[in-house]
């Protein structure tokens, strides 16, 4: 590549532009004299120029001053402003730090004297919101927008040409050797020298690969997060300003992505697959070509490197500019991150993701099979994936699953076991893990029963040779195997070698990994983590013909599960996360997705036992082998199930209807009270859900499941205040008012001739996050709706079956007992089951509306179910474990409140909690969007948890009742972890006290 000669400033003529020498006295003097502004300054740093941000004397900002550096001329100041004016032009959306002009347009600027010399001054528009810098994670939602920002610039500034961009700027990717080259040897580190000189020498060779072919334009070159300012609109980081154009220059235009991505890796939590978003974004708007494509991670190694040798060089010519230095650690770890994987790996995940991969050579069919002697006719399959039935029953989870199910398929006499090229294993799996283990799999792994010898399967040449390793050439791949540690291959390394060779002889038993890989790229681990896994892949080949299985056709388009989910299953029955991963197993208190991600489940009240347990499972299939068939034949089961259930409740509840959910169970409890009453008129609390029917739609009042929830409801339907001690209008001891005006409510309404046949709530607020209702509150509000002749109903669906630990039942908590139950959810583990539980008087009115049918409530296998589930949840004893865990929980829960302000509230009993978060502790101002942001990053940290309340800014807390104490506190460390990361930490009594929850 030729490296063009500058017409304006040149870096390598200088070797140092220290920023000018700067007080905030001479800059506000400067503002003064020069522009006429009478305000304080405050310095804001910078790299070479001097910036100083003008308040007026009430703090107002007024502009920001900005001195440039002596060696940058007036042509290049003008050029900065002209793009700055074209981009705010192309973009009107976009704010930008344009130079303030005068009401004839001319620009304020004026030249000022300093320690370098004369330097230009001008007054620059200051923009509110802040800018992206600092630790806090991004969201990809941010990288996104990132990335947006900057294909937008782009392409404002694809035809732009101006005389001051022709620079030679240490920045410009284009002479990113020659800086390191240059200023290497500003580091003290030895070690971290040559890290920094080997990964620019191999980022360079890549780049001048298609470094000719890369398109040249006008770039910002700074659109990094010390220069995207933030929206001051949004809640969350969302970049919609941009400052700082000090660095315009003419170059390769793909670098404006890369400075970009590098100043995303130094963000709390952030990896290289991180900056994926940015890449889309910029694509779609500013398309990549295949060269740029394949020069983007080398560039941003590049960047990487220049910025930790310029910033060494500059904090040792610069001494007293604290911008700089305070920016050396953030720079090494630009470096670390961008250095992590591979920059082939990098390249073929940024092509896969974009469509710009090539197609994979596959395996050249071999001259010979690498299993010489006995040839295999007998091979077994090995599946490690999510969906094999081999990982039932917790399998995963032990120590050398895969060894122990390859030995038990050799015992049962095959002659050899293989596993699948680039399969998922869940084998691989960790559970209660911050980072995604390494599951997908780059070669084969192989077990041989007999003694075997291997051999070529084509011509070559062996490269390596050494005790439990060889390596051969396999044109156009090379071919790694790894067998037993104490054998040695037979020919030693360098020796030609012909199809049919012998390489090693292995004795019975042994197990081999065969991969193949691309002859220049670097080491392919054995099984690599799923976000990466695309790039691995792209430097290997499926090595199953080698040994006689088919190959994976992994270049197959896979269809869009998602998609295809959407386009059949309406789409108003929603699914968790924007992305959500694909999970079909779950085990105890882990779900799994089909990359062999593990992730601890804290929001399935369905199943109380826990996923997929063994006596729940064993009980429906011996059922489903003996009889299923509806309630009006006579068998014993769902006689010893009623029986349970009513005997878990006080008198008079004693009779049972059995249904298929708790939608159906409220409809039914409706139908009941009205029936048994004659009063049509029904009460609910506002800010609760109960089901989707009609009837239980109609008495759901939360605007979070439906917006148009109040202002929709039937005019049967009448509604109370929501009794919510902590956000209600009666708050802490003051909510025992709400009480007496519910009574008022339910006496004027009887006095109106509309008494309420029914009044239904939940005994404990679940859907308000698990807040208690005050003390006496159902108690006072029962009374009333029997005084005037209806009945009482509790929606337990949520709350009981053990969850509150201390109760049972969540009206035990009240002291009440409701004249109608509702229960579904935890009664089969996950078997659709539900229950309405009354007396067998106001069940004996239901007569008077015809007869009660339901095909599957009741049947042999649900009425086993729910035996099974009450046996477990007794022998189990896990409503002891809510009583304990639970208590664990909310206190380590408490104590994250103190750290963090944003946790107003810790609501709930026993495992089923809310922790409220709020952005003010006085106010209460819900904090919906952080809840949401805070979702996303627990579910990359392993962790699935879900946002409910009217607001959406309560987590539900509400897992598997077997969770172990070990599940409870890897859950408030990464709590805690994800609050700091995004921003959300501090010392809690500076934004007022933790507010008492429920």
């Amino acid at each position: 590549m030729t490296h063009h000669q500058p017409l304006t400033v040149d870096f390598f003529t200088r070797e140092a532009l220290a920023a000018p020498q700067v007080t905030p006295d001479q800059a506000r003097r400067i503002a003064a004299e020069s522009f006429g502004i009478a305000a304080r300054a405050e310095s804001l740093g910078s790299q070479q120029d001097a910036n100083f941000l003008l308040r007026q004397d009430d703090g107002t900002p007024t502009a920001v001053l900005k001195i440039a550096n002596p060696a940058f001329s007036a042509t290049e100041i003008d050029a900065q402003d002209t793009a700055a004016d074209l981009i705010a032009a192309a973009h009107r959306d976009l704010r930008l730090a344009t130079v303030l002009r005068t009401p004839d347009g001319a620009p304020q600027t004026a030249t000022v004297h300093t320690d370098g010399g004369p330097a230009t001054a001008r007054l620059l528009r200051y923009l509110h919101g802040g800018t992206l810098s600092g630790p806090r994670h991004l969201s990809p939602r941010t990288v996104a927008a990132m990335g947006r920002v900057a294909g937008r610039v782009s392409t404002a500034l694809r035809t732009f040409r101006h005389p001051g961009l022709e620079r030679v700027l240490q920045w410009d990717l284009r002479y990113a050797d020659r800086v390191v080259d240059l200023l290497l040897e500003h580091i003290p580190e030895a070690a971290r020298r040559t890290a920094v000189l080997a990964a620019t020498a191999e980022a360079w060779t890549e780049v001048g690969k298609v470094g000719d072919r890369l398109p040249r334009q006008a770039v910002h070159l700074d659109l990094t997060d010390d220069n995207l300012v933030r929206s001051p609109d949004s809640r969350l980081p969302l970049p919609d300003g941009i400052i700082d154009f000090g660095d315009v220059t003419a170059s390769w235009a793909v670098c404006e992505l890369a400075m970009t991505l590098s100043s995303i890796l130094h963000h709390d939590g952030m990896e290289p697959h991180h900056v994926l978003p940015a890449v889309r974004a910029f694509h779609e708007l500013r398309p990549l070509s295949a060269e740029e494509a394949a020069a983007l991670w080398p560039l941003t190694v590049l960047r990487a490197a220049t910025l930790v040798v310029s910033g060494r060089h500059q904090a040792a010519v610069d001494a007293d500019n604290s911008y700089v230095s305070a920016n050396l650690d953030q720079e090494w770890r630009i470096f670390e991150q961008a250095t992590a994987v591979p920059s082939a790996v990098m390249t073929g995940l940024i092509t896969e993701t974009l469509g710009l991969a090539e197609r994979r050579t596959p395996a050249r069919p071999p001259v010979e099979p690498l299993v010489a002697e006995p040839a295999l006719t007998d091979i077994a399959v090995l599946d490690l994936s999510t969906e094999a039935d081999t990982m039932d029953h917790g399998a995963w989870m032990e120590e050398s699953t895969t060894d122990r199910l390859a030995a038990s398929l050799l015992a049962q006499g095959t002659a050899a076991v293989a596993t699948r090229y680039a399969q998922p294993r869940l084998s691989a799996a960790r559970a209660l893990s911050h980072s995604s283990p390494a599951t997908i799999a780059t070669g084969v792994d192989l077990w041989l029963q007999r003694p075997t010898a291997l051999q070529a399967p084509c011509d070559g040449e062996l490269l390596h040779a050494a005790p439990g390793h060889a390596v051969l050439t396999c044109r156009p791949h090379v071919l790694h195997l790894t067998f037993t540690d104490a054998v040695q291959p037979g020919p030693p390394a360098g020796t030609p070698i012909r199809a049919g060779d012998q390489l090693v002889a292995l004795p019975a038993g042994a197990h081999v990994h065969v991969s193949l890989q691309q002859p220049d790229g670097p080491a392919v681990p054995a099984l690599v983590r799923p976000e990466y896994a695309a790039g691995w892949l792209a430097l290997t080949a499926d090595p199953s013909p080698l040994i006689g299985t088919s190959a994976a056709d992994a270049t197959a388009p896979q269809p869009d599960l998602l998609a295809r989910r959407e386009a059949a299953f309406a789409t108003v029955q929603e699914h968790y996360y924007d992305d959500p991963p694909r999970i079909e197993r779950g085990w105890r208190h882990h779900l799994m997705s089909t990359d062999g991600r593990s992730y601890l489940d804290m929001v399935n009240n369905v199943t109380p036992l826990g996923h997929a347990h063994p006596r729940v499972e064993q009980a429906i299939s011996r059922q489903l082998r003996r009889l299923n068939t509806n309630s009006r034949f006579h068998y014993a089961s769902v006689v010893e199930f009623t029986e349970r259930l009513a005997a878990l409740l006080p008198d008079p509840l004693d009779t049972v209807f059995l249904v298929n959910s708790g939608s159906e169970a409220v409809d039914l409890a409706i139908r009941l009270a009205v029936g048994a009453t004659g009063h049509p008129d029904v009460l609910a609390l506002r800010e609760a859900y109960h089901g989707w029917t009609y009837a239980s739609d109609a008495v759901s009042t939360s605007v979070a499941d439906n917006p148009n929830a109040l202002a929709t409801r039937p005019s049967w339907v009448h509604t109370l205040d929501s009794p919510n001690s902590y956000r209600g209008r009666h708050r802490g001891e003051k909510a025992s008012a709400y009480a007496p005006e519910a009574v008022q409510v339910i006496d004027d309404l009887a006095a109106d001739g509309r008494p309420p046949g029914a009044f239904i709530s939940e005994p404990y607020y679940g859907n308000a996050g698990g807040v208690a209702l005050p003390d006496g509150y159902l108690d006072q509000v029962y009374k009333a709706v029997r005084r005037h002749g209806g009945l009482a109903i509790a929606d337990e669906i949520q709350v009981g079956y053990g969850r509150l630990g201390t109760w049972f039942w969540g009206f035990e908590q009240q002291r009440v007992v409701p004249d109608i139950l509702c229960v579904a959810k935890a009664m089969g583990n996950g078997h659709p089951l539900g229950a309405v539980i009354t007396s067998a008087a106001i069940a004996a009115r239901y007569r008077d509306q015809g007869y009660f049918f339901s095909s599957t409530g009741g049947s042999p296998v649900s009425s086993v179910a729910g035996l099974t589930v009450l046996d477990t949840l007794r022998d189990e004893d896990l409503q002891g474990n809510a009583v304990r865990n639970g208590a664990r929980l909310k206190s380590r829960l408490g104590t994250l409140a103190h750290r963090h302000p944003i946790i107003g509230a810790v609501h709930g009993s026993g495992l089923y909690l809310g922790v409220e978060l709020v952005r003010d502790r006085a106010t209460l101002e819900p904090a919906t969007e952080e809840t949401a942001e805070l979702c996303d990053r627990m579910l990359e940290l392993g962790v699935i948890v879900q946002p409910t309340g009217d607001h959406l800014n309560i987590l539900k807390i509400k897992p598997p009742l077997c969770i172990d104490s070990t599940a409870v506190d890897f859950f408030t460390e990464t709590l805690d972890r994800a609050l700091t990361e995004l921003g959300e930490h501090g010392v809690a009594y500076e934004c007022g006290p933790v507010r008492p929850g429920g």
